[in-house]
């Protein structure tokens, strides 16, 4: 049975705060037991607003699939962003947050007839393509679709290279596609691409754009209307990193190729937003001391430390996002490093987070804090054995509260001041119901971006 508590989502921030603070308050009276991640709104709001000074002309729209935390999406959607959905799900989530269609691109190039069906009776018909398979599908199931060809364009060097699976040959492949589909009588708007996820080369954005301004001239002579070019994802978001190298690259190459203003440009941020605003607190409730091998010294010993989170939890990442994960202890101490181990709370051998790291030593009830948690960690996280995924605890200062709060879909019912608590059982979400409508910022012309984002900014986020 669940236990419903009477405790907002959002907590408002006065003063100086930091995450590792907030994480004291929660766990310093001893009742938190569970995992749990404290959210920073403040930091996605500031990364939007870095993302609109660095590149004014390119849209982001937010990769569900990255976190699909209701609170995000919606903060989000309040600022102004658009929306990539590769299914039906995220499609629903995002619409009932109140985001109009025309803010979303279906960018999934292999899709579901039936996700495709849901796609068009919501409205939503911009999405992508790869294949002849996936426009004969378009055909039949949405042949008012507004089509965009995703090419391959792979980075050097990529967290989570996307090429393999998903892209067609710009050269080889993308044009007679472009023509078959003029044949169709389907329409193709634009081209896509996704550099891959996490991608450690910018350069390559410039040759994607390149590939681009070549298959908008093939598609124009096809008889198709090009205006839309969608440069994809793969940008930075751990702490520490920044965006303004890869701005200048597609910034450059925009200028080059695409100098006029009426072709509208996109993006499909995910970890960008997501990773940095999300900082994760796990308790050792278990240790192991491994005797000291021979010829070792008994300061040499490796100690096991066993977490309430693990691979089968929020990091998952580890196994399928390839992340690098760093623990810190929540309590700094004066002791030595000494080598260890951290290992999830699972009946299962690979469950093991950190197999050689090197830690103060670390008693049972000690916390240990992993920052920049917030992408590919959540959506994938599952209760194998019976462990609970982590609870977001969501906190924003108050001053950027006092500017958002109207845009949101909560309540002031929905916010507490001040310090937080710390319940076992996770409090309901207001966005599980059936909230209000957010004040949906109007559509967008088809062929240039939203004059009212520019003024949010500006106002709002100074």
């Amino acid at each position: 049975m669940r236990v419903v508590e009477e405790e907002p989502r959002v907590v408002v921030m006065e003063g100086s705060w930091s995450a590792e603070r907030v994480i004291r308050d929660i766990v310093e009276d001893g009742v938190q037991e569970d995992p749990f991640y404290v959210m920073d709104l403040g930091e996605v709001v500031a990364r939007y607003r870095h993302w609109k000074e660095l590149m004014p002309r390119v849209e982001p729209f937010y990769a569900v699939k990255c976190n699909d935390d209701k609170l995000l999406v919606s903060t989000l959607a309040a600022l102004g962003a658009g929306f990539d959905c590769a299914s039906k799900a995220e499609i629903q989530l995002v619409t009932g947050l109140g985001v109009r269609p025309d803010r979303i691109i279906f960018a999934n190039p292999a899709k579901p007839a039936s996700h495709i069906r849901y796609a068009s009776a919501a409205g939503v018909i911009t999405m992508t393509f790869d294949s002849e398979t996936e426009l004969l599908k378009t055909k039949q199931y949405m042949p008012h679709a507004q089509l965009v060809i995703r090419i391959r364009c792979d980075a050097t060097s990529a967290q989570c290279p996307l090429g393999i699976k998903f892209g067609c040959d710009p050269v080889a492949e993308a044009p007679r596609l472009l023509k078959l589909a003029a044949v169709m009588g389907l329409n193709v708007v634009g081209v896509s691409f996704h550099v891959g996820s996490g991608a450690q080369e910018t350069g390559v954005y410039a040759r994607a754009i390149q590939f681009a301004r070549a298959l908008f001239e093939a598609g124009d002579a096809a008889g198709h209307t090009m205006y839309l070019l969608d440069v994809g994802g793969g940008f930075p978001g751990n702490s520490g990193t920044c965006i303004r190298e890869v701005s200048q690259v597609i910034n450059s190459a925009l200028e080059l190729h695409f100098p006029s203003r009426s072709v509208r440009v996109i993006a499909e941020p995910g970890r960008y937003f997501a990773a940095a605003a999300y900082t994760l607190a796990a308790m050792v409730h278990a240790t192991r001391k491994l005797p000291a091998k021979e010829g070792e010294s008994e300061e040499e010993a490796h100690t096991m430390y066993f977490i309430n989170d693990g691979v089968y939890g929020s990091f998952n990442c580890v196994l399928y996002d390839h992340q690098q994960v760093h623990a810190v202890p929540l309590e700094q101490s004066s002791e030595r490093a000494q080598q260890c181990s951290v290992w999830g709370p699972s009946c299962d051998g690979l469950d093991c987070v950190l197999p050689a790291y090197a830690l103060p030593p670390q008693r049972t009830g000690s916390w240990l804090v992993f920052r920049d948690m917030g992408a590919y960690t959540l959506p994938v996280a599952s209760p194998f054995n019976g462990f609970p995924t982590p609870k977001v605890r969501a906190v924003v200062d108050k001053h950027l509260w006092s500017m958002l709060k109207e845009l949101w879909p909560l309540t002031e019912a929905n916010f507490v001041f001040g310090r937080v608590t710390s319940p076992q059982t996770p409090p309901p979400s207001p966005l599980d119901s059936d909230p209000p409508s957010p004040a949906s910022p109007p559509s967008p012309p088809p062929l240039t971006p939203p004059a009212h984002h520019a003024v949010f900014v500006e106002c709002a986020l100074k």
